[in-house]
């Protein structure tokens, strides 16, 4: 029997966490601690797999099925939903690794078109390969200083 809101919102946290089924995989798991969280149970490869699907007052019933259809459609595409997941988050964060890197990238270009942005730094002071003590020379560079204001 498929679940039904009041159902959902009557469920009281026992002992043990509690499943409530509602069909096709889905179901609500109970908490002892009070959180109720979808689940969508499956098969790929031969191996028993859980996916999240959400939280209950987040989550309603309808997205929770409907969340459940598309991981069932990208599993008779043969993609594990758990894997696409992984591989999606990998991209945002190499979308926003390189985000960052652009953004410095301009900065260091505006800042070496405006004088009042750029300072030199000493790097480091390196002596000569003869090995003479008195004679040392030195390096600088330019480093882009943030505007404060």
């Amino acid at each position: 029997m498929p679940l039904t809101d009041t159902a959902i919102r009557s469920a009281k946290p026992q002992a043990k966490a509690v499943k409530l089924f509602d069909g096709g995989g889905l179901y609500l798991e109970v908490n002892p601690a009070g959180g109720k969280w979808w689940r969508w149970k499956y098969r790929f490869g031969g191996k028993e797999k859980r996916l999240s699907l959400g939280i209950y007052p987040d989550v309603s019933l309808k997205a929770a099925r409907d969340r459940r259809d598309a991981a069932r459609k990208l599993v008779a595409d043969g993609i594990d939903p758990s894997e696409n997941r992984k591989a999606q988050k990998s991209v945002r964060a190499d979308r926003a690794a390189n985000r960052y890197r652009n953004s410095m990238a301009i900065r260091m270009s505006v800042a070496g078109e405006n004088s009042r942005f750029v300072r030199p730094v000493a790097v480091r002071a390196r002596r000569k390969p003869t090995g003479s003590t008195a004679s040392t020379t030195r390096c600088t560079r330019t480093m882009a200083i943030r505007r404060r204001g």
